[in-house]
């Protein structure tokens, strides 16, 4: 487990990639199971951060969803891979790109969950506002390059089109996500 742990840490700093992981289904399921339990983990260690920040504290989140949009987001990803791979000619590939993505996710979600609890406390100071603000997007660009890397190496497409791939998937799984969540409420 602990060289999982540390293979998942090198393709989030863009040392490895996805051809670095094996084939396998049940790597795949582990890697989804731990990112829901480390998702779950973090909304009890943080409560409430999951979805609230700005966009909460203005009524455009209820953070009472956040299991709701975890699992949209969970399942889309896992179509998103699953489709990209086979459009690309390249289903072989699926397991492993899939399982990098949310082997990165795993990584990156403390770091997220405490920005996410740090911004609504410093956001209007003075002093702390700008680097936490700055943390947060230093944070989501880490998980588009780190994103991008893996559909780069996984498809070996051009670093631009791996980037709007990822940014694509990204914004198609907000919209999706949301609306969803808007129709259950």
């Amino acid at each position: 487990m602990r060289q999982l742990v540390r293979l998942f840490t090198q393709i989030t700093l863009l040392r490895r990639g996805p051809q670095d992981l094996p084939v396998s289904l049940l790597l795949l399921v582990v890697t989804i199971i731990a990112y829901i339990g480390v998702n779950l983990l973090m909304n009890a260690l943080f409560p409430a951060t999951a979805l609230t920040g700005a966009a909460a504290k203005a009524g455009e989140v209820d953070a009472n969803n956040w299991p709701a949009q975890m699992l949209v987001d969970t399942v889309f990803t896992i179509a998103w891979y699953v489709l990209l791979m086979r459009i690309a000619g390249r289903p072989e590939r699926t397991l492993q790109t899939t399982t990098a993505v949310f082997g990165v996710q795993v990584v990156l979600a403390p770091l997220f969950f405490f920005s996410s609890w740090l911004y609504p406390r410093f956001a209007q100071d003075s002093v702390w506002g700008v680097p936490v603000s700055l943390l947060g997007v230093a944070l989501f660009v880490w998980l588009l390059a780190a994103n991008s890397h893996i559909v780069r190496e996984a498809l070996e497409w051009s670093a631009g089109a791996s980037v709007a791939l990822v940014i694509l998937q990204i914004v198609a799984s907000e919209l999706l996500g949301r609306q969803l969540v808007a129709a259950v409420s």
